[in-house]
């Protein structure tokens, strides 16, 4: 499974600029023959982590109206996630049911923090994901870190998979031991259940700065300190961190193979610098090339 993920532009931005950034983002993704282009729902998410954001938090396009609206020459599938607090269960509702599930499906995320003031809760979400009657396929965050520090991400996996969950997307992913012991205990999970493991998709972003490199950390990614100390000190760190992707990509689709559990990768920026990004896409054509070999 080939994924590329974009974040919607800013709410405040003109309509013909999002036509603008609509056209750019396809003719950049145009080559990669993915399986899914992937739409994030942004968050602050200040209540989970109370540290100064290193990249400004703005307010971006509903990703469900970006690709109604201004994606529509997209013509392949897309997953939408949806950050289910965000909205009424009525509205949510409808989306779900409007939506043709060979071409969109959707990841429900909770809110960041329990004591986020919320619309919807990830539990009525799926509820009403089921009175929809299941159709558009559903995916699930699957968080590496989470289950380093508590051991049962599996099993979170697990009773994701039971009420209809279909693939996981972790994510971004700078640790491989990390990712390899979740993969590895969901993997033998399952054959303890009797039960065919569901995709899993890696996420996987360059870092060119030390600015990028604290924005994952604020956002929960776990760099290991050599990785750190590498990143921060060498003179092209964005070649030093491409490097690493394209090694991880290689390592975890060896491993994934060997346990017989369906994977893929899902190739993300989260700068908006034109040189990451640019980097970004060779990641996924590195990435593609790997999937075909």
């Amino acid at each position: 499974m080939r994924l590329f993920s974009i974040t919607p532009p800013r709410r405040a931005t003109t309509p013909e600029d999002l036509t603008r950034i609509a056209d750019v983002t396809l003719e950049r993704v145009r080559d990669l023959e993915l399986d899914a282009l992937v739409l994030y729902d942004i968050e602050d998410e200040s209540d989970r982590n109370p540290a100064l954001r290193p990249f400004p938090f703005v307010a971006s396009l509903d990703p469900a109206r970006f690709h109604a609206d201004y994606l529509r020459r997209w013509d392949r599938p897309v997953i939408i996630y949806r950050s289910v607090g965000k909205y009424d269960p009525t509205e949510l509702k409808g989306w779900l049911a409007g939506q043709d599930p060979a071409l969109v499906a959707t990841v429900l995320v909770g809110a960041s923090s329990r004591d986020s003031a919320v619309r919807t809760r990830l539990t009525e979400a799926q509820s009403l994901w089921r009175d929809t009657g299941s159709v558009v396929p559903l995916g699930a965050v699957a968080i590496p870190e989470r289950h380093a520090h508590h051991n049962d991400e599996h099993d979170r996996m697990l009773a994701k998979q039971a009420l209809g969950t279909s693939f996981f997307v972790t994510q971004v992913v700078y640790d491989l031991t990390w990712a390899k012991d979740l993969v590895s205990d969901y993997a033998y999970a399952c054959r303890g259940q009797g039960r065919e493991p569901a995709h899993v998709v890696f996420t996987l972003s360059v870092c060119g700065s030390t600015r990028t490199l604290e924005f994952l950390q604020w956002l929960g990614v776990h760099v290991p300190r050599w990785l750190q100390n590498q990143l921060e000190h060498a003179e092209d760190p964005l070649s030093d961190s491409y490097e690493q992707c394209t090694g991880m990509a290689r390592e975890l689709a060896q491993f994934c193979r060997r346990l017989d559990v369906p994977f893929g990768f899902n190739i993300e920026s989260v700068s908006n610098r034109r040189v990451e990004i640019e980097a970004t896409v060779r990641l996924a054509q590195h990435v593609r090339d790997l999937l075909a070999g």
